[in-house]
């Protein structure tokens, strides 16, 4: 019978340990992140559990990280304060109501590797208070990852984020026949003065002075509360 050579086995206990803190670990981690998850679909805790990772890939790797500004203070041609946006509570808000403050329109979505965001964002609106508007556009524009209906995404929104800011009907946040009338005006520059980006993942988020303007485009990767920007909204 061959004989296992004392070293290599020790080896291998020792990577074995690791492995089952390393597993241990993260079942806790898990555990912890989904502590106050309620009505949340397995895929979906675990998104939310892995949110830090992804957000930490693809800063590394400088995918869906980038910010781009309105550096040469392009005026818009059109006014999105002409527009409006269709709640989910069945409600028809004026974007002229928020004239004076700074609005984030963000696209989002429930499934997604970025809906932790939506914590962040409420966190956001928290600190800032009426300096600052968060609207969310829900939309399944992208891998189908906002399958509910209007009342499933509010309910997801306000149990698992306790989110207070406002949020538009399930819409389309993509160029097409089909587009929201605001990311219409978000994603073209002949409208907005300078942008003809538009979200290439859900959680892109735009951000508009207190005139009307829009001033910032952030990926998805870029924290709600990252430097980039409370910086824009502090400016």
């Amino acid at each position: 019978m061959p004989t296992v050579p004392r070293m290599k086995y020790g080896r291998g206990k020792k990577g074995l340990m690791i492995l089952a803190v390393l597993i241990v670990s993260g079942v806790v981690y898990y555990l912890i992140v989904n502590r106050n998850s309620k009505a949340m679909t397995g895929k979906q805790k675990v998104m939310k559990a892995i949110y830090p990772m992804i957000t930490g890939v693809t800063r590394l790797f400088g995918k869906n990280n980038d910010v781009f500004v309105n550096t040469d203070q392009k005026i818009p041609l059109y006014k999105l304060y002409d527009l409006q946006v269709k709640l989910n509570t069945g409600d028809q808000r004026n974007l002229q109501d928020f004239a004076g403050r700074k609005l984030l329109i963000v696209n989002t979505a429930s499934d997604c590797g970025y809906t932790r965001q939506y914590e962040e964002l409420q966190q956001l609106q928290e600190r800032f208070g009426d300096k600052l508007q968060v609207i969310g556009f829900p939309a399944n524009d992208f891998s189908e990852q906002e399958k509910g209906t209007d009342a499933e995404i509010m309910q997801f929104c306000k149990v698992n984020y306790g989110i207070t800011f406002p949020l538009s009907t399930k819409t389309v946040v993509v160029k097409s026949a089909d587009q929201n009338p605001v990311f219409r005006w978000l994603t073209d520059k002949s409208l907005n003065g300078w942008n003809d980006k538009a979200p290439g993942w859900n959680f892109c988020k735009f951000l508009i002075d207190e005139k009307g303007t829009l001033t910032h485009y952030f990926e998805p990767s870029v924290s709600p509360l990252g430097n980039d920007m409370i910086r824009a909204i502090e400016e």
